[in-house]
């Protein structure tokens, strides 16, 4: 096992779980929330921060912001406390409150955005209130996830080859599509180095960042109200988006075989699913990437009755289909 001073220097990247018994599907699940920030955002954050550093943009004094729908924050939290940064998380009142209990635990402190923007909604409201913050005060440092190249170069560099060396002969991989920084890094290495891999990047119902419509969202994660600056979607192959209900259908089956994932994995495994059975290829070797654990989910995604007692029965499709999704599948 390593020895290590520094929170950021320790993350399982080798860890898979073989869903082929589960789901019947050939489909191998990279899990990336081994780490002390519990999520694959410790890699971007460690990134941008670095980067930061090294190019005299943070220093002694400086005070680091950033938007987060939770797990973004949590990382930043980890390493502003490991390297004696303050830190300001601007979030909104999706936000699993456990998130947010994380990161006033790590020193950080959280500002709640409680009303969407008119037209760029939850994010747009997030990002105003920081940039208003910014322009109001220059010990503030933003480094902006959205656009910040270190968020998907810290995926080129580490995750795409460690997928590359286990699994050798890839055939499809499934990215989550949130900022799109892992999507965009995987994709643009495997384009480079192996070309015959599908890309397939799993989105939210009612998100806007592959030109769908507009929606109600209440799992924090993955999605967009803002059409992400890092997308390019010459890189990505196929696109995959998935309903809530879903999402937290997929969630409880994997935690009734006893592996407690997020919600942005369950909407990740569940893309894979519906893209798989739609191919009917047995013989491919696919991989979803796990963005996080479930334990921030347990008053929501894991909780029996959510979101019907938070949110009134209509929210996911009806009383008939909440009360399925409390039974296992």
């Amino acid at each position: 096992m390593p020895i290590i001073s520094d929170p950021s220097e320790f993350n399982e990247d080798e860890l898979y779980v073989d869903l082929r018994a589960a789901l019947e599907l050939p489909l191998f699940l990279k899990c990336e929330g081994f780490n002390f920030a519990g999520s694959v955002k410790l890699k971007a954050a460690t990134e941008m921060v670095d980067a930061a550093e090294h190019d005299g943009v943070l220093r002694p004094g400086s005070v680091l912001v950033e938007s987060s729908s939770g797990n973004l924050g949590v990382a930043l939290s980890v390493i502003a406390a490991s390297r004696g940064y303050r830190f300001l998380c601007v979030t909104d009142s999706r936000c699993n409150l456990p998130t947010i209990r994380l990161m006033e635990a790590l020193g950080s402190v959280v500002h709640v955005i409680d009303r969407p923007d008119l037209h760029g909604g939850f994010l747009g409201a997030r990002i105003a209130y920081v940039r208003a913050l910014c322009a109001a005060d220059d010990r503030y440092v933003w480094l902006n996830q959205y656009t910040n190249q270190g968020n998907w170069r810290a995926h080129y560099r580490t995750t795409a080859p460690a997928i590359a060396r286990r699994f050798p002969h890839l055939d499809v991989l499934f990215v989550g599509a949130g900022t799109t920084g892992t999507l965009m890094g995987c994709a643009r290495w495997f384009w480079q180095w192996r070309r015959r891999v599908h890309i397939v990047a799993v989105d939210s119902v009612g998100s806007v960042t592959f030109g769908g419509p507009a929606g109600r969202r209440m799992i924090p994660g993955l999605g967009t109200s803002v059409p992400p600056a890092l997308l390019d979607t010459s890189y990505v192959d196929d696109v995959v988006h998935v309903a809530e209900s879903d999402t937290i259908r997929a969630c409880r089956r994997l935690a009734a075989r006893g592996f407690l994932f997020g919600g942005s994995t369950g909407t990740v495994v569940h893309g894979a699913s519906t893209w798989l059975a739609r191919h009917g290829r047995r013989d491919l070797t696919a991989v979803a990437i796990a963005p996080d654990l479930g334990e921030r989910y347990l008053d929501t995604v894991h909780r029996q009755g959510w979101p019907a007692d938070v949110h009134g029965e209509d929210t996911l499709g009806g009383s008939g289909e909440l009360a399925a999704l409390s039974r296992p599948a």
